[in-house]
């Protein structure tokens, strides 16, 4: 039987629950002993969608505020970048199917076209490009 390849929309809904640990070894830019959100796909999908048309922010700022949202101090950056870039295929996986602009989460807000996660994207960066530059976003 042939293995079949999840979809990014059923990544995106993968059914876990998001979790705060007590990090027991420094991580990345956290601290030994800080406490760490490890947020879920769908919790980076909704803040994307709530950045207002016109406006972006930062990974690094998502993370910030995820983190405080759960009453941690630090928000997983590893899983946080991995889960930014499931956010961006499923929607734009769903723009290909015929889902509106209007209705898929709009990604370019927090990915422009010179992020890390830009260059790892299936469908590549002239959609992000297109779509900052309709809002008159930088870069």
């Amino acid at each position: 039987m042939a293995y079949k390849r999840k979809t990014w929309r059923e990544k995106l809904h993968n059914g876990h629950l998001w979790k705060v640990e007590v990090v027991d070894k420094k991580f990345a830019d956290i601290p030994e002993g800080a406490t760490m959100l490890v947020p879920t796909p769908e919790m980076v999908d909704a803040y994307i969608r709530n950045i207002p048309e016109g406006t972006q922010t930062s990974l690094q700022q998502m993370r910030k505020d995820l983190a405080a949202e759960c009453n941690a101090q630090y928000c997983c950056p590893i899983t946080s970048g991995i889960f930014l870039r499931i956010v961006a295929e499923a929607a734009y996986e769903e723009y290909s199917a015929g889902k509106a602009l209007k209705k898929i989460t709009p990604f370019w807000r927090m990915i422009d076209s010179k992020a890390p996660v830009a260059k790892k994207l299936t469908f590549g960066t002239d959609f992000i490009k297109a779509q900052r530059a309709k809002e008159g976003l930088v870069f």
